[in-house]
């Protein structure tokens, strides 16, 4: 019997049997209803599949598809949220804190059909169906033995799922991102009718007013600013691998990134990707356990129906996570790159459309969802690097490049049609201006050791950030002259500092970090590492702490600052203000109005050794500190896999300046505005 043949059996027997649960009353009054509600959700997703299969989806109207993609999500939705068993609350309320934990991860892992549904994946949504009467049969022999369920059986079942499935999982999404022939995604947005907007509900994300404004917006423009937007994306690109002296000649393939709404664009990209000689993918966004949830999306993805559930379940892991399971996943890792070795070695990376407008979201902390305990933070971390040092022998950093482009949502507010215009105009300004201007900015830099930023306006910043030593200034510079070819738009300089001697407090009132806020940030530096730190985002120190700990340091004990820049884009700045959305630009703008320092590694993780030069023919050469230099003699300790940029706006920036070694001191920017001669051009957006 064929392998589909065998699958479709295990299936049909698993559907049966799951048909049978809401007429039985075997397992206690409380249970009972839980699986009932999911053998409900089962049954929808085989429905669902049987739609797709059949060709009826295609077959329905937009109200009927709209009416359909929210039965799907409709239990997770903010309004249902709290009765529903996706809910650690809830169902921990319900069915006990442990067990109550558990199944409300299955809950959450059943929900994974969805996409599954769509894509007709029947051993995706077998081994989900299987896992879930597995866990029924422990509950129903239980309630034959008069007894309470075995939390710690009920656990292992998990465990080995886990265990069991996550290298065909890893391999799964692995296929996505390097094998141009999984072509899902791509063929709804090639060969859709995009005029027709039931083509949105054909991904098997959810869809909202954002989405169909979105795309109704698009399909509205002029073919000729569609194009613009596409070529500005994919010759940001392209750039990316001519400035690195990389060779994009030797890759097949660039993963693309977006938000449903944008597939004129993306159709366009494609297009254009195809002339560059490169074949586009589409990876999913992770939606279970073996690909991580989290509330910043990585992959193709609609609307987000809850953030606070993706941010109750990042951490599920903790149920089961031990040595074994983290020497698991890392072999597995292996096995599928070591197979896959010549697809991955065609990738050239990731072209990424980010959407920005929604409403901020501040997060609840609940005691009831999962969290890492010191120990399993620890072994996560490790297990993090030592999974992305097997990926870079196989996709090499010294090959493979990236860029990013982000465009307004529609709940951005009423304006969104200037908004959307006015980003259009942001992303696509002057190369050449912005270039020359920041040169003149690095042209002092290099001459200082030291980098001075206090803040005003509430903002108590007062850090001094040390620079390499150029060895030959006339052919070597710190600082790279970013234009809009990987981050998009223009409008920073930036170099890896030094971390000995780099010290002082970085202080923002407000800010936004992979849409998660923090008020009253405060980091304190010592030789570049943060030595302490603190928000005033709950009433309690340990809380924030807690929040800053779990979000911005990932579980890592401590982070070295990795990058310093001068953002100069202060158009977009101006933009922020005129419409009163500085709290909702994603950090690739935000990034530009102001000077921002990052957390983490260096802007040249894993590809110090690759030569780059600026536009005037200088070497950057400050690729490194003293912790990526650890790569040669220990490369565990040498990455953090992790980079978050922090901004001080124009209007809290009370001075920016450099020192020399002689003590001479040249400032760029006093109380907000550029100050050094040559950069008068920046001002006019302040001003306006």
């Amino acid at each position: 019997m064929r392998q589909e043949e065998l699958i479709a059996e295990r299936y049909g027997l698993a559907l049966a049997r799951i048909r049978e649960i809401p007429d039985e009353s075997i397992c206690g009054e409380v249970c009972r209803d839980y699986f009932r509600q999911m053998a409900a959700f089962v049954l929808l997703m085989d429905r669902t599949y049987e739609m797709v299969k059949s060709g009826a989806l295609r077959q329905m109207g937009l109200e009927e598809l709209k009416a359909h993609n929210r039965s799907l999500y409709a239990d997770i939705l903010p309004d249902h949220y709290g009765e529903s068993y996706a809910n650690p609350d809830y169902a921990t309320n319900r069915l006990g804190e442990s067990i109550g934990k558990c199944l409300s991860f299955l809950y959450t892992e059943l929900r994974a059909m969805i996409p599954a549904a769509y894509e007709s994946s029947l051993f995706s949504m077998t081994m989900r169906v299987e896992l879930l009467l597995e866990v029924y049969q422990l509950f129903v022999c239980a309630r034959e033995e008069q007894r309470e369920p075995d939390e710690e059986e009920l656990r292992q079942i998990l465990y080995w799922y886990v265990s069991d499935y996550y290298e065909v999982e890893f391999e799964e999404k692995s296929m996505a991102l390097l094998d141009a022939e999984r072509d899902f995604a791509r063929r709804i947005i090639m060969e859709s009718d995009l005029s027709d907007l039931r083509y949105l509900y054909y991904f098997g994300e959810y869809v909202t007013e954002n989405e169909l404004k979105t795309a109704a917006h698009l399909n509205e423009m002029d073919p000729e600013k569609i194009k613009l937007m596409a070529d500005t994306y994919t010759e940001g690109y392209r750039i990316g691998f001519e400035v690195t002296n990389k060779d994009i000649s030797i890759k097949e393939t660039v993963t693309i990134r977006y938000f449903l709404g944008f597939e004129r664009v993306i159709r366009q990209a494609v297009k254009n990707f195809d002339q560059i000689g490169l074949q586009s993918t589409f990876c999913r966004a992770g939606v279970n356990i073996f690909q991580g949830r989290g509330v910043n999306k990585n992959g193709y993805c609609g609307a987000n129906p809850n953030k606070q559930y993706d941010y109750d379940h990042k951490e599920d892991m903790a149920l089961f996570l031990d040595g074994a399971l983290a020497e698991r996943k890392t072999e597995a890792v292996r096995n599928v790159f070591e197979r896959h070795k010549e697809l991955a070695a065609l990738f050239g990376g990731p072209a990424v459309v980010e959407s920005f407008g929604e409403e901020p979201f501040v997060p609840e902390n609940k005691e009831t969802a999962c969290r890492f305990s010191e120990k399993q933070q620890k072994l996560s971390v490790s297990n993090a690097g030592k999974i992305a040092d097997i990926q870079n022998e196989y996709i090499k950093g010294g090959e493979r490049s990236f860029t990013i482009i982000a465009f307004p949502v529609p709940q951005i507010g009423e304006r969104y049609e200037e908004i959307f215009d006015d980003v259009v105009r942001i992303n696509t300004l002057d190369y050449m201006l912005y270039r020359d201007i920041q040169q003149k900015i690095i042209d002092v830099l290099d001459k200082g050791s030291t980098v001075l930023v206090k803040g005003m306006n509430g903002n108590e910043t007062d850090i001094r950030v040390q620079l390499h030593r150029l060895d030959d200034p006339e052919s070597q510079t710190n600082f790279e002259n970013c234009v809009a070819d990987v981050n998009i738009p223009v409008g920073e300089v930036f170099t890896s500092p030094r971390l000995t001697g780099t010290e002082g407090i970085l202080h923002v009132p407000r800010v936004f970090l992979h849409e998660l806020e923090y008020r009253d940030l405060r980091l304190c530096f010592e030789d570049g590492f943060v030595t302490d730190y603190g928000c005033g985002n709950f009433a309690g120190e340990e809380d924030n702490r807690k929040y800053i700990r779990d979000n911005v340091f990932h579980h890592h004990d401590k982070l070295p600052l990795g990058e310093f820049a001068i953002g100069t884009n202060t158009t977009a700045f101006s933009v922020a203000r005129k419409y009163g959305i500085e709290d909702k630009l994603p950090i690739l703008i935000a990034e530009k109005t102001g000077p921002h320092f990052a957390l983490g590694d260096t802007c040249y993780s894993h590809e110090e050794e690759v030569k780059s030069y600026n536009p005037d023919g200088k070497e950057i050469v400050a690729k490194e500190n003293e912790v990526s230099a650890l790569r040669d003699t220990d490369v565990s300790k040498a990455y953090f896999q992790c980079h978050t940029d922090i901004t001080i706006p124009y209007d809290e920036l009370g001075e920016l300046s450099v020192l020399t070694v002689s003590g001479e001191k040249h400032v760029i920017i006093q109380d907000g505005q550029f100050v050094l001669q040559g950069c008068e051009e920046l001002n006019r957006a302040l001003k306006g």
